[in-house]
C-alpha cells in the first residue's frame, strides 16, 4: 500500500513539474504576419475615388479611429498600422490593392473593405491565401457561408433581408400596388432585387409592372426614371448608391412623379442623398436603419452618440457628421477592436476569424436600442435586425417595431 502511495506521489510530482515546465508555452504568445508584439498591420480598400467615392469617408472615419486606440494605448499594448488604399470601385484595382496588402505590406487580415464588386473579385484570392477579409462593407447575402469561403464574413443587415421587409411591408399596406424597381446592374443590385422578389412571392409576376437596370459608369440615370415613370408604377424601389440615389429624388421631384418611394439603407444617407437631392424632395421616402442617425435630436445626450461626437472632435473635426457613413465605419471599427482584443496574445488569422465568429449579444453605442451583434461558426452574418424609418423634415422618423431577418445565408 505504502508503495503504492509513493508511487502516486512521485506521478502527481512528475505532473506538477510537467505543469510547471508547460506554463510558459502555454501562455507564449502567438502571431502571424503582420503581428507583433508592438502592432497589428491591418489593410483596407476604399473607393476614394471614381463613382462610389462618396464612400471614401467610411475609410477617413476608420483611420481617424484607430488613431484614437492608438493615442490610447493600442489594443493590449499594440498599435494598430493601419493601411488603406484606393480602388475607385474598379474590381481589377481591388485584386491589385488586395494583392499588395497581403503579399508586400504583409497584414493580419484586411478588414472592411467596401462594395460587392470589389469583395467578390478578391473572395476566391482571401480564402486561398486564408487571410480574413473581415467585416465587408457590402450586405451582399454571400458573405455569410462560411463553408465554402470560411475566411470571409460581412457585417451590415443583408441585402436580401431588407428588401424582404419593404416586400412584406408592401404587401400588408398596398396589396394592389404597382412596382417599379430600378438597380444598379451588378450583384448589389441584383440580392436586393432577388430579396424583393422573394418577399412578393408569387406576386412578383403581377405587382412588378417595370424593372430597369443602370450601370455604375453611367453619368446619370434621369432616362431610367423617364422610363419607369411611363410604366404607371405608384410604388418605387430605389437600389441605388448615393450618388444615383439623390439623382432619382431630384428626378423624380422633376418629373412630378409621386410613388411611394422605398430606398435601400446603403444610400440613407441624409448627408450624401438626402441633403444633395433636396429636403423637399425626399418627403415620405420610407428606408430602413439599424444605426443611430447623428442629426436626430433624440440622441443628442445618448452616451454612444456623445462618445462619437467627442471622437470626431478630436480626431476628424472635418467630418461631416450628417453623413450615415462616419457612423456605420464608426461602428464597425469598434466591431473589430472587440476581435481584436477577444485574440489576446494569439494574433493568428485562425484565431481571429475564430473570436469574429464568436460574438455573443454586443451591444454598440451606434447600434439602435435592442439591435446586437451576434455570429456563431455557421452563421457569418453580425447584424441581422432592421427598423422601417420615414423621412420627414430634415430627418428619418422610425416607426413599427425592430424586424429581424428570416432571410438564411
Amino acid at each position: 500500500m505504502p508503495a503504492i502511495h509513493l508511487r502516486l506521489g512521485a506521478f502527481s510530482a512528475a505532473l506538477a513539474l510537467l505543469a510547471l515546465t508547460a506554463s510558459p508555452s502555454a501562455a507564449q504568445k502567438k502571431y502571424d504576419t503582420g503581428a507583433s508584439d508592438t502592432e497589428i498591420k491591418i489593410g483596407n480598400i476604399m473607393p476614394y475615388s471614381g463613382p462610389a467615392s462618396a464612400y471614401g469617408v467610411i475609410g477617413k472615419t476608420e483611420d481617424a479611429f484607430f488613431r484614437m486606440i492608438n493615442a490610447e494605448g493600442g489594443i493590449n499594448g499594440r498599435k494598430i498600422n493601419f493601411i488603406s488604399y484606393d480602388d475607385a470601385y474598379t474590381p481589377p484595382k481591388t485584386v491589385e490593392q488586395a494583392r499588395k496588402l497581403v503579399e508586400s505590406d504583409e497584414v493580419l487580415l484586411i478588414f472592411n473593405s467596401l462594395g460587392t464588386p470589389p469583395n467578390s473579385a478578391i473572395q476566391k484570392y482571401m480564402n486561398q491565401k486564408k487571410v480574413p477579409q473581415l467585416f465587408v462593407a457590402t450586405g451582399a447575402t454571400k458573405w455569410n457561408d462560411p463553408k465554402d469561403f470560411p475566411w470571409t464574413m460581412g457585417w451590415q443587415p443583408n441585402y436580401q433581408s431588407e428588401t424582404q421587409i419593404y416586400a412584406k411591408y408592401i404587401l400588408k399596406n398596398l396589396p394592389n400596388a404597382k412596382i417599379a424597381v430600378l438597380y444598379q446592374n451588378d450583384d448589389y443590385g441584383k440580392d436586393y432585387l432577388k430579396g424583393l422578389k422573394d418577399g412578393l412571392g408569387k406576386q412578383a409576376a403581377s405587382m412588378i409592372v417595370a424593372e430597369d437596370a443602370y450601370e455604375v459608369t453611367e453619368p446619370t440615370i434621369d432616362s431610367h426614371i423617364v422610363r419607369l415613370k411611363a410604366s404607371g408604377a405608384d410604388v418605387f424601389v430605389n437600389i441605388t448608391t448615393p450618388k444615383f440615389a439623390a439623382q432619382a429624388i431630384k428626378k423624380n421631384a422633376e418629373l412630378g412623379w409621386k410613388p411611394l418611394h422605398f430606398l435601400n439603407n446603403v444610400s440613407a444617407s441624409i448627408g450624401s442623398v438626402m441633403k444633395p437631392a433636396g429636403f423637399e424632395n425626399a418627403q415620405g421616402i420610407i428606408s430602413s436603419q439599424y444605426l443611430k442617425d447623428p442629426t436626430d435630436p433624440q440622441w443628442k445626450n445618448d452616451p454612444g452618440m456623445v462618445a462619437l461626437n467627442q471622437f470626431l472632435d478630436k480626431y476628424y473635426p472635418d467630418a461631416d457628421r450628417a453623413d450615415a457613413s462616419v457612423m456605420y465605419a464608426y461602428t464597425v471599427a469598434q466591431g473589430l477592436v472587440h476581435v481584436l482584443k477577444a485574440c489576446g496574445d494569439d494574433l493568428t488569422r485562425a484565431n481571429v476569424m475564430k473570436q469574429a465568429a464568436s460574438i455573443h449579444d454586443l451591444t454598440l453605442g451606434g447600434l439602435l436600442p435592442g439591435i446586437k451583434v451576434n455570429t456563431s461558426p455557421t452563421d457569418f452574418a453580425p447584424l441581422s435586425q432592421l427598423q422601417l424609418v420615414r423621412f420627414k423634415g430634415q430627418t428619418w422618423e422610425r416607426f413599427g417595431d425592430i424586424l429581424s431577418s428570416d432571410v438564411g445565408g
